[in-house]
């Protein structure tokens, strides 16, 4: 394999630091519904991408079966919830809570695996699931001294990991038949429709906004979105799955200390022991899972030489 133009370290690094801007920049928005900031995070993001699709991936999209489409509609609706949840708990809680809990997605996905694929769960799996149970249990119980409203925060940020785990089981059966760019094309637009008629059925204004708000929800599409999550696609043609998901992890604390700085968001005692043992625990859990997804894919090996 040829060398990497860039180092694919820090290109994770610099991922990182942009998907952690994510809920800075939806709480200097707050002014606007979360439905909306969802919306035009997702709708600026496919302006962008049209000529790049249109120029080189027209045919692909063409080509698209029907069941494709089907998926990606379904995919798309999943991600445009996970927004609008994620989005809405950052009105009632604060941003290391939030981005801690929202997270916890591949636990999520881990149990979808096991009920609709029939994925088995190893011991140190179980017990590192737990381990992020506790440690969410006491960010809940924590903010819930604070208010009711954090608590519902942390409910919704929840969901939102729960609803973004849709989105990626089935974003797992199309990447099989689409290119990266078109999947993710199709799956933004459709989600920026379901945004939209989620917004006209709600009454939400969609064009009254201030320019900061414009220029916020242009930093959403470019920063976290493009920036972040397109520099570890990038990256994962030269890292495992595993390392980009254990970077991922660092989201938390990226985005809590972003929003010391830039929120003056103080970090309870709660927050840093449940958000530390979260964080311990997803550790665990990826490294668990990796492990045994070595192993199930050596011992299949292993038969096919029998």
């Amino acid at each position: 394999m040829r060398f990497p133009p860039f180092n694919p370290y820090i290109a994770v690094v610099i991922g990182v630091i942009a998907v952690s801007t994510s809920a800075i920049l939806v709480k200097l928005a707050s002014g606007a519904p979360a439905g909306i900031i969802a919306f035009y995070r997702l709708f600026l993001s496919v302006i962008i991408m049209l000529p790049i699709v249109l120029f080189k991936y027209k045919e692909e999209i063409r080509a698209i079966a029907k069941r494709d489409w089907i998926l990606a509609t379904i995919s798309g609706i999943f991600l445009a919830l996970h927004f609008i949840l994620w989005f809405e708990s950052l009105n009632y809680t604060s941003v290391a809570s939030s981005v801690v809990l929202v997270t916890l997605q591949p636990v999520f996905a881990f149990i979808g695996t096991y009920f609709f694929f029939g994925e088995r769960f190893s011991v140190a799996a179980v017990i590192s699931m737990l381990i992020t149970l506790v440690g969410s249990f006491i960010i809940g119980w924590g903010d819930l001294q604070i208010s009711g409203l954090a608590l519902l925060g942390d409910i919704l940020a929840l969901l939102g990991a729960v609803t973004v785990t849709g989105y990626f089981l089935l974003g797992q059966q199309l990447r099989r038949n689409l290119s990266l760019i078109t999947y993710t094309f199709i799956v933004y637009g459709t989600s920026s429709v379901a945004l939209l008629i989620y917004n006209l059925l709600i009454g939400n204004d969609l064009f009254h906004y201030s320019a900061n708000h414009w220029v916020l929800f242009l930093g959403l599409a470019i920063i976290p979105t493009f920036l972040g999550h397109t520099l570890f696609n990038w990256a994962l043609k030269w890292l495992s799955t595993s390392t980009i998901s254990m970077a991922i992890v660092f989201e938390p604390i990226g985005a809590t200390i972003l929003a010391y700085f830039i929120l003056e968001e103080a970090v309870t005692s709660s927050q840093w022991l449940g958000g530390s043992i979260v964080i311990f625990g997803l550790f665990l859990f990826i490294m668990s899972t990796t492990r045994k997804s070595r192993v199930t894919i050596s011992h299949r090996g292993n038969n096919e030489k029998e």
